[in-house]
């Protein structure tokens, strides 16, 4: 039975499985009808096989996927009022402009006489009107693209699915073609679904934006929310450049952030508990006069933008910043800092982070990821089946040379966080693992790894041998 509803597409607990890789989990999102959404996520993320998912070239795991009040989830895409304009174009070479459009109205035994209306209709949509016989190698890219668009609109879909349509240009025809799409989507009033990797084409298009990581959803909401009230680390670091640093709420509107007290506009933390503090490169206000300063700093390198100049700049403790600034300082030189309560954006960390059941071998052994640690447990513990522990973020050792390590993994993420880099590990055990280091890798290094120590409560213990 179909429901009245004002979203035109709901995506229900959607799951998608490709043998034991999981490339999406439990997604749970809306779309309005008329609005521009962006599925915004690097490679890899699951994106792509969402859009594939609303498109019917791809069937959900597990889910419901409704389209207007009405379950497609199954329905196959010749049946769904949605159309998709691919990255390659995805034209008809050996056809022209006029039948490359037709193609679709043909299909549907659109009659005769309205097809060259409704093409000349969708061409000065997109711009392209008296382009009907144009041979469709003879268009540059960002023509193609158009034709593509039209060939899209002219079945008139109440859905616009668009795959990274724009990746295949140069960076002034994007630009270009971005402005043009944002005019198409309010000419047209239909829905745009769009997939991106590029943030600031996100930023530009959208009504709202969905950011996507390792086939789970981070943060849905309008571009200004995301930019300025990112939900954690990986949509602060994804969105635009940040500072993002370790802090300490010590209580309401207060944060010790690079070993500084720093006033601030967030509430409703507990006493000293540990955040995340996110400072936007342009929300840092650089002086001369160092002695007032909240933070002072050497310039280590400074690069003109176009607009404004950006600036790595050391403080005296030690921590760096991104700072951009229309006044041009020079490399060496001495300068002041100072953060407005407003700009500052303070997020909760993660409280399940390396926490982990672990097995109890025997009163004093527990065992997770593989190994074994001896502690000393409370008598109430020592006959229980499991327990949880948690791993310190620094109480991890990484080796070049994986047979080093008593388990191993790949780095999957790594985070700057002004005098050490944040990784994330997906280890062999399918487990993640969070690890502090001041040692520099890369993305998609195999490690190996050895856990330090490991906590139960308060108490800190030893590996075994």
């Amino acid at each position: 039975m179909k429901e009245t509803t004002q979203n035109i597409i709901n995506i229900q607990h959607v799951t998608k499985r490709f043998g034991e890789k999981v490339a999406l989990a439990d997604i749970n999102l809306y779309v309005r009808k008329g609005e521009f959404m962006t599925i915004l996520g690097p490679s890899g993320c699951g994106k792509t096989t969402l859009l594939r998912l609303l498109a019917g070239f791809d069937t959900a795991t597990e889910g419901v996927i409704s389209f207007d009040g009405t379950d497609i989830t199954n329905t196959p895409p010749y049946k769904r009022n949605v159309n998709t304009v691919f990255q390659k174009y995805a034209l008809f070479p050996h056809l022209n402009v006029y039948d490359n459009i037709a193609f679709g109205l043909k299909l549907k035994n659109t009659p005769k006489a309205e097809i060259m209306p409704k093409i000349k209709a969708a061409l000065k949509m997109v711009n392209m009107s008296d382009y009907e016989y144009r041979d469709v190698n003879s268009l540059s890219g960002g023509q193609q693209q158009r034709i593509a668009i039209a060939r899209a609109i002219v079945n008139e879909p109440e859905v616009l699915l668009l795959d990274e349509p724009l990746a295949a240009l140069d960076l002034k025809m994007r630009k270009d073609m971005q402005l043009e799409l944002k005019e198409m989507h309010e000419r047209l009033g239909i829905t745009f679904v769009y997939v991106t990797h590029d943030q600031e084409e996100a930023l530009t298009l959208s009504d709202r934006i969905v950011v996507m990581s390792e086939g789970e959803v981070q943060q849905i909401g309008t571009p200004t929310d995301i930019y300025n009230e990112p939900a954690n680390a990986f949509v602060a670091d994804f969105i635009g450049e940040s500072n993002i640093l370790d802090g300490t709420m010590r209580h309401d509107c207060l944060v010790t952030v690079a070993e500084k007290d720093i006033a601030c506009v967030d509430k409703g933390f507990l006493i000293d508990e540990q955040v995340d503090v996110v400072i936007r490169p342009e929300d840092v206000e650089m002086t001369t006069n160092t002695a007032e300063a909240q933070f002072v700093g050497q310039v280590t390198s400074s690069i003109f933008k176009g607009v404004h100049y950006e600036m790595l700049v050391v403080t005296d403790n030690g921590y760096e910043l991104l700072v951009q600034n229309y006044k041009h300082f020079e490399v060496g030189q001495t300068v002041g800092m100072n953060i407005t309560p407003d700009n500052i954006h303070i997020m909760r960390k993660d409280c399940t982070a390396n926490i982990y059941r672990a097995k109890v071998n025997a009163p004093d052994v527990v065992e997770f990821l593989g190994q074994e640690f001896r502690l000393s447990l409370p008598e109430r513990l020592q006959n229980a089946y499991a327990i949880d522990v948690k791993v310190a973020f620094d109480a991890v050792e990484l080796f070049d040379n994986e047979q080093d390590g008593t388990f191993t993994g790949d780095i999957c993420f790594i985070l700057y966080k002004g005098n050490h880099y944040h990784l994330t590990i997906d280890t062999d055990w399918g487990e993640k693992l969070y690890v502090d280091t001041q040692d520099v890798w890369d993305l998609g290094d195999h490690v190996g790894i050895t856990i330090q120590k490991v906590e139960c409560g308060e108490m800190k213990y030893e590996a075994v041998p």
